[in-house]
């Protein structure tokens, strides 16, 4: 069982001594493809807090994730855009999601940076990968595109994988939905029911496992995309999962919180002066919390999710590893926003027509996990699984838009187990998938002129370099930011006020110095307008 037992660095970082280092690569490594361009995987987590896998310090098991890490790099300030399907659209075409169409989510709002779908004029990294030779395919939630629960039709057929340069899809359209019976799951462009036993992270790993193979058959290189839910609500987890966790959160958010703050130290992600965010206003002390035994249990499944995602990224890992492509194969692990606290009610519209919802709903009388239950974590566990950083899923402060990043790649990445303290972002994904590659960007898709791509690539950062750029930028729901070099500007809507912060020494947002320096908000704010104007952002809706 997890435990919060005073555990060794090696437990994460097993190369850095020396016995072991051949043990490790044994398990990592493989023969290696011939030299020429890299196969790439992306891995994307969903709704997945800062600290929530074992090498950025949380209790959950993770072993395969931390064995990536432990043979490669782990970025410490990396971005996402603070919700699910914006991130989608700018990993996938290097571009800021309003550029993309993606502004928001997937109701078009009849504005060009809101249509809820890809646009004409941005690029996939599939597309751009397809002139050479690349096996594309993709496992799990695609979410950049209008989608129908159940029928088997749907809207902007032509924003699906396949029509965006991806040869093999089994997934599901849709945000987020039932582990053991996801409606709407689709296989290549028509939708399938899976079988009656499955449980959604698990397929998700299947068809991850069987794209290796069939790009191995194909003798192709491969691009695989593998967008899993997990730990996406609701809370639904295997038995035998959440029993590994049973008694683990009996200690309550308040000491998990000041636990992996003490383990984020201990591994050197955070500054030892960095001070934890007060606990949500809207939480209770764990003394005073109601249900506990309940609320525990709700921590449980979602670490259980966790464990279970991990598992399936074991599988791929080995899938690669089999086919002798391990070594060649550049592997990213990251997730699409911050830690959720969102409380999810009865969510009918989530339910295949007949199902029996009367256990549905986040609601203490109920136990989560099974299938017959349909819960979300809430405030308390969301705030310590952003340890300890502020705010979540749908803000731009950093518990909003932080994500871990794990970059694995035998063949070019010689660190191993290091840290990377440059700042990244999504956009900056497709371009390093071209420059690895080779691939120009093509200058016209369907007819239209593209968009430039945003992002740099991240090849430096894996050489310990910095990535020259003016500055990152973020827009959702009027949540506002914009970081240039250790400064942050940031606000809370369309009418909050500019907060400044200075990322180098109060990574947590606790000191806003806009009132001690108005000249430097009055330059971000400024730079964030020309971008909100170039980038789509504006017009807003309902301006």
């Amino acid at each position: 069982m997890p435990s919060f037992a005073a555990r060794p660095l090696n437990r994460f970082f097993p190369v850095i001594t020396g016995g072991l280092v051949a043990g490790l690569y044994t398990v990592m490594g493989a023969a290696a493809n011939p030299p020429g361009q890299p196969n790439i995987v992306i891995i994307l987590a969903d709704d997945m807090g800062f600290s929530d896998i074992g090498c950025y310090g949380s209790e959950i098991s993770t072993p395969n994730l931390d064995r990536l890490a432990a043979h490669g790099l782990r970025f410490t300030q990396f971005y996402n855009t603070g919700r699910c399907c914006p991130t989608r659209a700018s990993l996938l075409t290097g571009l800021y999601p309003h550029q993309a169409g993606v502004g928001h989510m997937v109701n078009d709002q009849r504005l060009p940076g809101y249509l809820g779908r890809l646009n004409d004029r941005c690029v996939t990294i599939a597309e751009a990968l397809q002139p050479a030779g690349y096996f594309s395919g993709v496992a799990g939630k695609w979410h950049v595109t209008p989608f129908v629960y159940v029928e088997n039709r749907g809207p902007h057929r032509g924003t699906w994988p396949l029509q965006r340069g991806f040869d093999a899809f089994h997934g599901t359209l849709a945000g987020g939905g039932d582990y053991f019976d996801p409606i709407g799951y689709v296989v290549d462009n028509e939708y399938q029911r899976p079988a009656d036993d499955i449980y959604y992270t698990d397929l998700i790993s299947d068809a991850a496992v069987e794209f290796v193979d069939r790009a191995a058959q194909l003798n192709r290189r491969l691009f695989l995309y593998v967008a899993y839910t997990a730990p996406h609500w609701p809370l639904h987890a295997l038995e035998s999962d959440i029993q590994k966790y049973q008694g683990v959160y009996d200690l309550g958010w308040d000491e998990l919180r000041r636990r992996r703050l003490e383990r984020m130290q201990q591994l050197s992600l955070i500054d030892d002066e960095l001070r934890l965010t007060p606990r949500d206003p809207q939480v209770p002390a764990w003394e005073q919390a109601e249900h506990k035994a309940w609320e525990a249990r709700r921590m449980a499944v979602y670490a259980a999710q966790i464990d279970r995602l991990d598992q399936g990224v074991g599988r791929i890992v080995g899938a690669l590893q089999r086919r002798g492509m391990l070594d060649n194969t550049l592997i990213l692990f990251l997730a699409d926003n911050g830690a959720c606290a969102e409380i999810i009610g009865r969510a009918d519209r989530f339910a295949r027509p007949g199902t029996d919802t009367s256990r549905w709903g986040t609601r203490p009388d109920v136990m989560p996990g099974p299938r017959d239950t349909f819960q979300s974590y809430g405030s308390g566990w969301a705030n310590a699984s952003n340890t300890p950083l502020r705010l979540y899923k749908h803000y731009v402060h950093e518990g909003g838009i932080a994500t871990p990043l794990i970059a694995h790649w035998p063949a070019r990445i010689t660190a191993r187990g290091e840290l990377r303290h440059q700042p990244g972002h999504v956009v900056d994904v497709l371009a390093t998938c071209l420059q690895i590659t080779g691939v120009s960007y093509p200058d016209q898709m369907r007819g239209q002129a593209t968009v430039p791509p945003e992002g740099r690539s991240l090849l430096p950062v894996f050489d310990n370099q910095p990535i020259e750029r003016e500055a990152l930028y973020w827009e959702h729901e009027g949540n506002r930011a914009v970081r240039m070099g250790d400064w942050k500007l940031v606000a809370n809507g369309r009418r909050g006020p500019w907060e400044l912060y200075d990322l180098a020494t109060d990574r947590t947002e606790m000191r806003n110095l806009a009132a001690e320096h108005p000249d430097r908000v009055q330059r971000l704010a400024a730079m964030w307008e020309a971008w909100a104007g170039r980038a789509q952002v504006k017009p807003w809706p309902g301006n």
